[in-house]
């Protein structure tokens, strides 16, 4: 696990499952400012889709990576990816999250 000692001092980000299916999970995401998903591996190909235009710090366990996200510019990763998400910016970030079952 790569967790760092501020970490324990952020707030966590909320998810909502909004849906699932035989084939996807969606679910919501919503951090508030300095909030953090926690350091987790995906388990499924996803794609994301910021509601949301700011950045997002992803903490890789080795470095810190700004990405810059677009509402409605979408994005995809693959299975076996593990970080921390982090809201660097001073309101709220939301995106949602689409894993693509096999």
């Amino acid at each position: 696990m790569a967790e760092r000692a501020e970490d324990a001092r952020r707030p966590q980000a909320r998810s909502t499952r909004q849906l699932e299916t035989d084939r996807a999970i969606v679910t919501e995401w919503r951090f508030p400012p300095g909030g953090h998903t926690g350091w987790h591996r995906h388990g499924y190909d996803y794609i994301v889709v910021p509601v949301t235009t700011g950045d997002l710090a992803i903490w890789t366990g080795e470095q810190e990576i700004r990405a810059p996200l677009a509402t409605g510019v979408s994005y995809t990763r693959a299975a076996g990816v593990e970080h921390d998400v982090i809201n660097p910016n001073d309101f709220e970030f939301v995106f949602i999250e689409i894993e693509l079952k096999p």
